[in-house]
């Protein structure tokens, strides 16, 4: 009988470890066939796991839209170069974002154009999955 639940646990464990990374929440709550160009100022830059976040406002035809802008892991925008220093609030920014599909001001960043005009992409997992639409 000890062996016998020796032999479960170690399946359970196992079936836990292999689990784990595919529980990460996936895109789709992202529109893939359009994005959107938003160009505003930087309201709050979150430098945080799991997720670096960034919030805008952007000028509309009705006045002012505050967008929340997901991004990568830290971890990933680290190894292609970022730093957390990058991007500050008050920032005049331009950003190509795959919008939420429900409507509300918010996406998945795909690339941003800081303040000192630098372009520059997110390492967003399955990035190619997003139609970009022409500006």
């Amino acid at each position: 009988m000890n062996a016998w639940r020796t032999g479960t646990m170690t399946c359970l464990l196992l079936l836990v470890a292999v689990a784990l990374p595919l529980a990460h929440h996936s895109f789709a709550v992202y529109d893939h066939t359009r994005t959107l160009t938003l160009r505003g100022t930087v309201t709050k830059f979150q430098w945080t796991n799991p997720h670096a976040f960034l919030e805008m406002d952007v000028p509309d035809g009705a006045g002012t839209k505050h967008w929340s802008l997901e991004m990568t892991s830290i971890n990933m925008m680290q190894r292609t170069g970022w730093r957390s220093n990058m991007i500050k609030v008050g920032d005049k920014v331009t950003v190509v974002a795959a919008p939420l599909i429900n409507g509300e001001p918010g996406g998945l960043m795909l690339e941003i154009v800081l303040a000192n005009g630098e372009k520059r992409d997110f390492p967003v997992p399955a990035a190619n999955t997003f139609k970009r639409t022409p500006q």
